[in-house]
């Protein structure tokens, strides 16, 4: 679906601008997003299964929420919103950490670049698999990773192409905070 986006310098401050996020992508332009990681008292990270059909990492292993901030939100509601649109639950924002805001750049095909500033924020839920109600569209299925697993498999990609890679710098804040909250 295709939606307003604002538009930011690579610096990370909104322009004032905004324009619809095809054409975002189209123009390798910058815009914020949300990534919300979720995990439980397991020492497990739940993570989503994209939907085969999506333009970017199709049937990839991500990050347990992630969306567009749409032109004018802000990014802890549009937490919100992607948690329930995705995974069919409800979460509030007083239960959200910031974890960081990274800027991310990966060009994807010639008319698909994703510019990006990732606001990523962590929650922490124990629930069954079965409590979550998907998103057909985005996500294909949600799984829980033993932490260790998961950072096994982003150490060696090679060897575990079903696994979207995150950058360095990222998987680094991610780390720094789980292990914050040992």
């Amino acid at each position: 679906m295709d939606e307003w986006v604002d538009i930011w310098t690579s610096e990370g401050s909104p322009t004032g601008e905004k324009v619809l996020k095809s054409e975002a992508h189209r123009k390798g332009l910058f815009h914020p997003t949300v990534h919300l990681w979720i995990g439980n008292s397991k020492q497990e990270l739940l993570l989503q299964q994209r939907a085969l059909q999506k333009k970017t990492f199709p049937g990839k292993w991500d990050v347990s929420v992630a969306g567009h901030i749409s032109a004018g939100d802000q990014p802890l509601a549009t937490a919100v919103r992607e948690c329930e649109e995705e995974l069919g639950i409800t979460i509030d924002t007083a239960d959200l950490d910031l974890i960081a805001i990274l800027r991310s750049e990966i060009k994807h095909s010639e008319t698909l670049t994703d510019r990006e500033f990732h606001h990523i924020y962590f929650t922490k839920l124990d629930l069954p698999l079965t409590a979550f109600t998907l998103q057909k569209e985005e996500v294909a299925q949600v799984k829980w990773f033993p932490i260790s697993q998961f950072k096994v498999m982003q150490e060696q990609p090679e060897q575990h192409k079903e696994m979207i890679p995150f950058e360095k710098d990222y998987l680094l804040e991610l780390y720094r905070y789980i292990s914050l909250k040992e």
